[in-house]
């Protein structure tokens, strides 16, 4: 992380303008020390947004930067240490002017938000407008009311893509569950994407879905069960071992979103796949029609789930409930 720190202060030094916008809710996740060395950055303003109070229960979720308005980064990625070295991570450098662009604009209208919040205003809602149906590379986002003209829902988009699967899908994500979050700790049912798993998997699609060890908790694992009881879907639980030096808390785990369809159209994206993520929080994804890519992703997976760290689910076995940031917990 010393190194990404000493390159934003290099930029910022140089005269590069840096805006920064922080989800309220990961200030307490986030390490004073390294939030001090942001804000002593030359040229660098730092701005703390709560997304709740857009949506009413969502967060910054997405993980981007742009560089100039010529290049963009979206990933899974923190930003954070462990993120760089302890977990397994998948982003995209992207170039392609568009998606910059779009990028771009998502980042402005989050910032105008943040302000608006700040002053007691109201945040302007960018200007809807009808779009024709997606092709090529493209980037799509949540929660759809906020997202800039021209940005596709991901919410809507997850689906229609599986829809058009023939022959097989490779998921991997850090945790799946058709539920979100409700009020006083409740759970509500999110039907969005388990229906269309589910529907893809009736249609003969081969579903091979690759989740993280801390997916094990109750209810998750009831509903990872009860889908690799479908025909033509296949669980696997990745657990990877601990650090070389000791145990890290909140380390050593799979937290990429990416998923390959027919090894021609690949996802690299921001958001889990829950209730929550495509409605209400703000997350970007990329899609490409991109055979190339689309392998890459596919062999990505392929390298994981065929590994030593990756285990079937067992529908019999009571799982240990997570406990990530601790060791005597740590099912490593």
């Amino acid at each position: 992380m010393d190194k990404v720190l000493e390159s934003l202060t290099a930029a910022g030094q140089r005269g590069v303008k840096i805006r920064f916008l922080l989800e309220e809710k990961g200030l307490k996740l986030s390490d004073p020390q390294t939030l001090e060395r942001l804000r002593a950055i030359p040229n660098l303003t730092l701005r703390v947004l709560p997304y709740a109070k857009l949506t009413g229960s969502g967060i910054i979720h997405a993980k981007f930067l742009v560089v100039d308005g010529r290049q963009a980064f979206i990933g899974s990625q923190n930003f954070d240490w462990r993120s760089l070295e302890h977990i397994h991570e998948t982003g995209l450098r992207i170039d392609e002017p568009t998606v910059v662009s779009q990028t771009q604009a998502i980042f402005d209208q989050d910032w105008l938000a943040q302000a608006a919040i700040t002053e007691g205003k109201p945040v302007p809602l960018p200007r809807p407008i009808n779009s024709a149906l997606p092709d090529g590379n493209y980037l799509i986002a949540s929660p759809q009311r906020y997202n800039p003209p021209g940005v596709v829902d991901s919410q809507a988009e997850l689906p229609r893509l599986l829809a058009q699967a023939k022959s097989e899908v490779r998921v991997q994500l850090l945790d799946y569950a058709p539920l979100s979050y409700g009020p006083d700790k409740t759970r509500p049912y999110y039907a969005v994407i388990d229906n269309a798993l589910r529907s893809a998997a009736a249609r003969g699609v081969s579903i091979k879905l690759m989740v993280s060890d801390w997916n094990t908790g109750m209810p998750e694992v009831a509903y990872l069960k009860s889908l690799a009881l479908v025909p033509n879907v296949q669980v696997r639980i990745v657990t990877l071992p601990m650090a070389e030096q000791g145990f890290i808390p909140y380390a050593r785990v799979i937290h990429s979103k990416t998923m390959d369809i027919d090894d021609q159209v690949a996802w690299v994206g921001t958001s889990n796949w829950l209730g929550g993520y495509l409605d209400n929080s703000r997350n970007l994804e990329v899609v490409m029609h991109d055979s190339s890519m689309a392998r890459r992703i596919g062999q990505l997976h392929e390298q994981l789930w065929d590994g030593p760290y990756a285990k079937p689910i067992d529908i019999n076995r009571d799982y240990p409930e997570p406990h990530p940031g601790q060791l005597n917990a740590a099912p490593h």
